[in-house]
């Protein structure tokens, strides 16, 4: 073999190897080698004014990574109230969630100046809100670049809904390259957090023609909720979708499914479905098996549509393109 082909063939290797989109854990480790503990210490902060930063910055990460991939997209504002953020199922995402990414991002640049994507620094706040809530640590893989594209109309369709059956989550989980394993787990997010009642209202007063309730709930549970979210309530009423412990991140969520107290339909499915019953019951009975099949969830999850290399920008605001 002459040396030309070898090194054809060693160039050939290493671009496999590299794969599409491929993501490092120490990408930073030279250009801005603190940016994790700079990330932590401005989430910490923002931690200690709300709880909410938890639930917040957890969800928007989530519907960052189905809309366009991990690509911070789900920061961008528009004059015209057209961008992803302002689509009709973004627009409860909390502000406190958008408001610890955009303060780790200031913290960051004044270290490493144009250096740090917006949406690896999401991906690293999701990680910290998980472990200030007492959840499992992981390592988070770095080098997104961010996102270009940031349009509403990009948003309907693409993210779960609240009534979803398992077919359905598995579907728009599967677009993701996520098995119903990492869908289940995920799901487990759902241990800190609130719902409004508008998203689960139907389950308490029109749930069918034969019973207004859901019988899928706890009944004792359905007075909980009725007593909450009466009819006609204030829409901006939100419930705790862990009502045992909400501010804990932990494996409850499965026990509340098991005992019919699951707030939302496409929760609650989880335990009626008999393909899906199973992996919940694991997840109640065994935390350790949930706390490794979340991190494995969040990490798969967080290479979703990246953008890498030449792709996209490293933008200074994190709520505006680069000029």
């Amino acid at each position: 073999m002459g040396l030309w082909t070898r090194i054809v063939l060693l160039l050939a290797f290493m671009i496999i190897g590299r794969g599409e989109g491929k993501l490092v854990e120490n990408f930073y480790s030279s250009s801005c080698p603190n940016v994790e503990s700079i990330v932590q210490q401005a989430v910490s902060t923002k931690f200690s004014q709300t709880f909410t930063t938890i639930p917040a910055t957890l969800r928007l990460f989530f519907h960052d990574c189905f809309v366009e991939g991990c690509d911070a997209s789900i920061m961008i504002g528009s004059p015209n109230n057209d961008a992803e953020k302002d689509a009709p199922d973004n627009i409860s995402l909390a502000g406190d969630g958008f408001d610890t990414v955009i303060k780790a991002k200031q913290a960051v640049e004044q270290a490493c100046p144009g250096k740090v994507s917006c949406a690896d620094i999401l991906a690293i706040a999701a990680r910290d809100v998980v472990v200030l809530a007492g959840g499992p640590s992981f390592n988070v893989e770095l080098g997104r670049r961010d996102g270009l594209i940031s349009q509403a109309s990009l948003v309907a369709g693409n993210l779960p809904e609240p009534t979803f059956n398992l077919n359905q989550l598995n579907t728009i989980f599967a677009k993701n390259n996520l098995s119903q394993h990492d869908m289940i787990a995920l799901s487990g997010a759902h241990t800190v957090g609130f719902s409004h009642c508008s998203r689960f209202s139907n389950r308490l007063y029109s749930f069918s023609s034969s019973s207004p309730v859901d019988p899928s709930l706890s009944s004792t549970y359905a007075q909980q909720l009725e007593a909450a979210c009466p009819q006609n309530v204030d829409p901006s009423i939100a419930v705790d979708l862990d009502p045992v412990t909400p501010r804990t991140f932990d494996n409850v969520y499965y026990q509340n499914l098991v005992a019919g107290k699951g707030l939302l339909t496409s929760d609650q499915v989880l335990y009626t479905n008999p393909k899906s019953q199973p992996t919940i019951v694991d997840f109640a009975n065994n935390p350790g098996d949930f706390n490794g099949a979340f991190t494995a969830a969040m990490r798969k999850l967080g290479r979703v549509g990246v953008k890498t290399g030449n792709d996209g920008q490293i933008r200074t605001d994190c709520t505006a393109f680069n000029s």
